[in-house]
């Protein structure tokens, strides 16, 4: 690696990158950041990146996998480039839920129902401006924040904050400005204002 200004190589580059994602092998990143530290682009390419890094934190990994034609294309692309044979996938994988639109703006992932007590277990993604509708809670809901800010009613929730909300209770407006996606343990009962 070289650390005048501008003398970068696409290898140079491409060790920075697997820095931001904490991606290096072990052993290499120790001479990555005296690099880093040393060199006025790097800390800048880094500074550039990690925003890029931290915001995939809080993306579904459907939006990171790659779509299955792209899949093909890149391992052709390295399996030519490494001189192996490319990589693939096992024939069956485990069947994931799909991502619904339930309606405009809010979608639901259903990971598990129970008929007997009428609940059901999801993962709730609002875009951003997104309005849920008013409700009544029929059963008990549990709703968990992994990502982005909702506001029910008076309350703003971030990620990692948790509701536990009793049959019968009232949210009249939940919603969210930024788009946020969350777990949510609820009646398949509940009553809509």
């Amino acid at each position: 690696m070289n650390s005048k200004p501008g003398t970068h190589s696409q290898e140079h580059l491409d060790l920075v990158f697997l820095f931001a994602l904490q991606a290096l092998p072990p052993r290499e990143v120790a001479a990555v950041e005296a690099q880093i530290s040393s060199c006025e682009d790097c800390r800048q390419e880094i500074e550039t990146l990690r925003p890029i890094v931290r915001s995939f934190v809080g993306w579904s990994t459907d939006l990171l996998r790659p779509a299955e034609s792209l899949w093909g294309r890149l391992a052709k692309r390295i399996a030519n480039e490494t001189a192996t044979r490319p990589f693939v996938p096992p024939l069956e994988t485990a069947v994931k839920p799909e991502w619904e639109e339930a309606a405009p703006g809010i979608h639901v992932k259903i990971l598990a129902r129970n008929a007997e007590n009428d609940s059901v277990s999801m993962l709730v993604r609002l875009d951003p401006g997104t309005d849920y509708p008013g409700h009544r809670h029929a059963g008990i809901e549990e709703l968990h924040l992994l990502h982005g800010v909702l506001k029910v009613d008076d309350r703003t929730l971030y990620p990692g904050d948790f509701i536990h909300s009793e049959a019968g209770r009232v949210d009249h407006r939940v919603w969210s400005e930024t788009g946020c996606t969350c777990f949510l343990v609820t009646s398949t009962k509940d009553a809509l204002l």
